[in-house]
């Protein structure tokens, strides 16, 4: 766990629950600051989510689905919301499978991140999916989307236009090139 600077920390002297909904909630805190005056906080509380970096025969796999709050499509990894106690490595099995139809036979987590620590506690766990096997794509009722898989140069084509513009769908794409690259440097050693 990360050391806290206790100059810096905040008190929450009281919590307002504004709304809650099907994936977020809302919540105002009072906390007290450093200097001893109060400030108000407002705080988007998520249940977290997983994200998996597949690559298939040199391939990323994405998803282009429409994104209301963008207003437009956007090409991602798969991804999606934990359930109420759900273990991050299977909800990343569960959402690879879900969206592309692909199975994996080994998922390794890369990193866990904070999407927007300033205004929301929502944590993304992001995993390498190997040992990829095809299979029917079965989304959420909900859930309209077209799997694409990208090269590397496409990947980053798609990055330069905006097609891609979320950020672990850029994240996963920087930690492939960061791959490749050792990769390619142990082949020439």
């Amino acid at each position: 766990m990360p050391t806290v600077n206790d100059k810096l920390k905040e008190t929450t002297v009281s919590t307002e629950h504004i709304f809650t909904g099907k994936v977020i909630s809302l919540q105002v805190d009072t906390v007290q600051l450093p200097d001893g005056t109060q400030g108000k906080r407002e705080i988007v509380k998520h249940p977290g989510a997983v994200a998996v970096l597949a690559i298939h025969k040199g391939r990323l796999l994405l998803v282009d689905q429409y994104r209301q709050a963008m207003g437009r499509c956007e090409l991602e990894i798969p991804a999606g919301k934990l359930e109420q106690g759900e273990d991050p490595l299977e909800a990343a099995r569960r959402e690879l499978e879900e969206e592309t139809g692909y199975r994996c036979g080994q998922l390794t987590l890369l990193h866990s991140f904070y999407t927007s620590p300033g205004f929301a506690d929502e944590i993304i766990h992001l995993y390498w999916a190997e040992d990829l096997a095809a299979g029917e794509a079965s989304p959420d009722e909900d859930e309209f989307l077209e799997v694409i898989e990208a090269t590397f140069e496409e990947t980053q084509q798609y990055i330069a236009e905006g097609r891609i513009s979320d950020a672990k769908t850029i994240l996963a794409a920087y930690i492939w090139q960061q791959r490749q690259a050792v990769h390619n440097g142990s082949q020439g050693a």
